[in-house]
């Protein structure tokens, strides 16, 4: 009988174990997805602030300044844009590994209640 009990323990902890890797590991993929998302949207940013600001510093007079200020707006303009899209990629992809994530809940769930149900038949017909 302990030992009955102990295969199905042990039967339950590697599928236990087997199950948090995988999600752990579409959790891991969607995280490096959205560093790299964030990384690249920060790095597009800074580039362009710091194009605009190394125009600024040549300005000698306000006549060159007036000629600037519409591409400071440009600029900002873009960077908010980029920032935008890439917050609803990232939302996008994060919501598809949630929805990964939950499927393989879901049928972790649904074999167990299953052999469960499958066990206790079992038991009820052998007495």
């Amino acid at each position: 009988m302990y030992q009955q009990i102990n295969e199905q323990f042990a039967a339950a902890s590697r599928q236990f174990a087997d199950t948090a890797a995988q999600i752990n590991r579409l959790a891991l993929d969607n995280a490096t997805q959205v560093f790299g998302l964030q990384l690249a949207a920060f790095e597009a940013g800074t580039n362009a602030t710091f194009a605009f600001l190394g125009e600024v510093a040549e300005v000698r007079n306000p006549e060159q300044l007036k000629a600037v200020l519409p591409k400071g707006l440009q600029v900002a303009r873009e960077n908010v844009e980029r920032s935008i899209a890439t917050g609803q990629d990232v939302i996008g992809r994060t919501l598809k590994a949630q929805e990964a994530i939950g499927q393989i809940a879901k049928s972790q769930f649904e074999a167990t209640a299953k052999q469960a149900t499958e066990e206790v038949t079992k038991a009820a017909k052998a007495k």
